[in-house]
């Protein structure tokens, strides 16, 4: 926590330094120096760190080859072109062999193709250097590119977190809700819509025909999304049911029975979801 390493104990500075040490940042606007060529740019805080000429030229050199401009180690970054800044970024961020790579924003100046490149490269850094990369960023499409865990912060606060797969598989999830927009108002005052989301083997079943036949209900699909990640795969759907909800708690505890995850739009109360969650005793 580099907040309580801030601490006033004579010794708090050298922690604080050694903790930002194992920490390297990627910015929005690349923060490139315009008078230096890309290697001496990545040489930059090995040479503060005091590293001889000759380590810190081979440091650069294995850096640029890893992110794939070996080739442009002696222009300036007035010859690059906005992804190839941002990989010099990289390289540079990289110098001091970090635990954790910081990215703020570090696509959102790029075109979409540059970006997907970008990306691709910091996932591959993530596998290839065992590196923490932490994101942060306003774009759900990178969101869903690269991250494995997400946490979604309001006022200061973290609201929402979890792996992406758990949250997606969590009805109500705001975070799920951004990622995989699923909209869609009922048609009519006499309609139920009902949010859906189905993972692992529900996601392979026929279960809204298996719905439709067995309770010769009308089913419309307001919206639908699905995904697939750490090979599961994950699906969010909206549908309307004809009647409102009390004349539908028996197909909703039908759905709820195939291992879907089931949040009903407008049910007030736990009590209304309670008492869908048991079809079976209703059904008798």
């Amino acid at each position: 926590d580099l907040t309580a390493l801030a601490g006033r104990s004579d010794r708090a500075p050298a922690a604080l330094r050694a903790a930002r040490a194992g920490i390297g940042m990627v910015f929005q606007h690349f923060n490139l120096l315009s008078s230096r060529t890309v290697q001496d740019n990545v040489e930059l805080p090995l040479e503060i760190q005091g590293v001889t000429r000759r380590e810190r030229a081979a440091r650069a050199r294995e850096l640029l080859d890893l992110v794939g401009l070996s080739d442009k180690a002696r222009a300036y970054p007035a010859q690059l072109s906005g992804g190839q800044k941002q990989r010099v970024g990289i390289a540079r961020a990289l110098a001091g062999r970090p635990k954790v790579l910081l990215s703020d924003e570090a696509t959102s100046a790029l075109d979409p193709e540059t970006t997907r490149a970008v990306l691709g490269l910091l996932r591959d850094l993530n596998r290839q250097l065992g590196l923490t990369v932490l994101l942060i960023t306003h774009e759900m499409d990178v969101v869903k590119a690269v991250c494995d865990s997400a946490a979604l912060m309001k006022g200061g606060r973290v609201v929402e977190s979890g792996t992406v797969a758990e949250l997606l598989a969590t009805p109500g999830s705001e975070l799920a809700g951004e990622l995989f927009p699923v909209g869609g108002a009922a048609s009519g005052p006499d309609r139920t819509v009902v949010d859906l989301t189905f993972h692992g083997e529900s996601a392979t079943r026929p279960v809204i025909s298996q719905l439709a036949r067995t309770y010769n209900v009308d089913v419309s699909i307001l919206g639908a999304a699905m995904e697939t990640y750490d090979g599961r795969q994950i699906g969010r759907m909206r549908i309307e049911l004809p009647g409102r909800f009390e004349d539908n708690v028996v197909p909703i505890g039908f759905l709820r029975e195939q291992g879907l995850q089931v949040d009903v739009a407008g049910a007030e109360g736990p009590s209304a979801l309670a008492e869908a969650a048991r079809p079976a005793a209703v059904a008798r």
